[in-house]
Formats: C-alpha cells, structure tokens, sequence
C-alpha cells in the first residue's frame, strides 16, 4: 500500500518518493518527504522536489517562512516544460492530505523561471524579504528570497 492516499501523477509527470527526513525542534526542521520528478511516457527522472511539512517561526534556523515548504530542481535539458509547477500542484495535494492548509514557496529574486514557477502553481506574492544573519539560508550565502503563499 502507497504510503500516501493522493497519487502523486497528473498523467504527465510522477513523484517518485526517495526519502524522507524527520522533525528536529532544537534547529526547527520540519518532517520533509523528498522527490524524484519523473516523466509518466517514459519513466525519464527530470528533476526533483521536496514538501516540508508544517511550519517553523520565523526565528527558527530552518524557517519554513524563508525556506519554503516546497523546493525543485529541473534539469536543464527538461526545463521549458513547467515541470516545477506541474510538481507542485502535486505537492499541494500531498500537504492537504496531511492537514496543511497553506504552503509558503521561496525564490531568489534573480531567478525569474523560478518566479514564474509559483505564479503558475496559483501562488500568491508576499513579499520581496531579507533573510536573517542566523537563518540557514544566510549561512549559505543568501541575502533575500521573494516569498509565495498557496492556500490550500
């Protein structure tokens, strides 16, 4: 039996669970289930993606606000196909399936496909923000992120 009620496929594309990672309160990570994005026709992986599920305060070291609760990647010989956002829908469905009843995603401010991605998942813009000196997003060398909410 799948470990999940919802399908994660829309006929095009399918997740493909590769592992999970658990809750740390001491640092605010949240449980995440990570992704292998591949295509139905032909079972090629293109890419990948993560949900992390629940929410962590704005002062946690892996603050969902800043981080997201959604990631992917596409493989550039795969891009053009709005892969990414086709990815999130599915993720949508996967976080109401586990009571999640919004989902923050993240982008760097200068990557515009990645803008692109939430606006086509129906995300809605927050915000254009710093990122804290002691979040992990800093330590990685990132400055600002443009914030998304999708209601669920």
């Amino acid at each position: 039996m799948s470990e999940f009620a919802t399908v994660l496929s829309d006929g095009e594309i399918y997740l493909r669970l590769d592992r999970t990672v658990g809750r740390d309160d001491d640092i605010g990570r949240v449980p995440a289930f990570i992704f292998t994005v591949c295509r139905c026709s032909d079972d090629e992986e293109v890419g990948g993606c993560d949900l992390r599920v629940g929410h962590s305060g704005r002062d946690a070291y892996y603050s969902t606000y800043y981080g997201g609760n959604i990631g992917y990647h596409i493989d550039p010989s795969f891009r053009g196909n709005r892969y990414a956002a086709k990815a999130c829908l599915l993720l949508f469905r996967l976080a109401k399936e586990k009571g999640m009843d919004r989902v923050y995603i993240t982008c760097d401010p200068s990557n515009p496909a990645s803008k692109r991605t939430c606006e086509l998942a129906g995300c809605e813009f927050v915000e254009r923000t710093d990122i804290p000196s002691d979040n992990s997003m800093y330590a990685e060398g990132k400055r600002e992120v443009l914030v998304f909410l999708k209601r669920l």
